[in-house]
């Protein structure tokens, strides 16, 4: 039996129709788990925003605490320094006193001969002030070494904070758009 070509037209257009629905109901499915999808993602990334902000502010602080302390020990290690070189003055003025031990040795001994009993312990005293002025003149030249050191220590903080400077000037400008 011959079938009616108008008849197969439509139901094939039907069939047509009805496919084309179908495939346009999946799409706007699709779209709408996408824009869901995109909805999530942006929400999320929001939330990373907003914690990096913070975690930038907080760097921030920190930066600024790290140069603060750095500023206070270059300034503490100034005090020391001077320290150091009131100390040093100080050794070397009994360095200085020192030197004129020998000049009290050889007093004591022409007492000495007039005093056997003297002479023995200013002989054996004056031996003691030369062990003594032989430490001293160690102990000023280990204060010298000292002072260096602390010029070097000083030095070497100043550098350090110029460095930290440096790390946190770029933070500077993100300072006008954190909260």
């Amino acid at each position: 039996m011959a079938e009616d070509p108008k008849r197969l037209l439509v139901e094939v257009i039907g069939r047509l129709g009805r496919e084309t629905q179908i495939h346009l109901d999946e799409r706007h499915h699709h779209f709408r788990i996408t824009n869901l999808f995109l909805y999530a993602v942006a929400a999320f990334l929001m939330i990373v925003a907003i914690f990096n902000v913070y975690y930038i502010s907080i760097l921030w602080e920190d930066l600024n605490g790290i140069v603060d302390s750095v500023d206070s020990m270059h300034t503490n290690l100034r005090g020391v320094n001077k320290s150091m070189n009131s100390v040093t003055a100080k050794v070397e003025l009994i360095d200085k006193h020192m030197a004129h031990m020998d000049e009290i040795y050889s007093h004591t001994e022409s007492m000495g001969e007039l005093m056997p009993s003297v002479r023995e312990s200013m002989g054996a005293m004056a031996d003691e002030m030369t062990l003594i002025e032989r430490d001293m003149s160690h102990l000023g030249g280990g204060m010298g070494n000292i002072e260096q050191r602390f010029i070097q220590i000083t030095d070497g903080v100043g550098v350090m904070r110029s460095n930290v400077r440096q790390i946190s000037r770029p933070m500077g400008i993100l300072n006008p758009i954190m909260p």
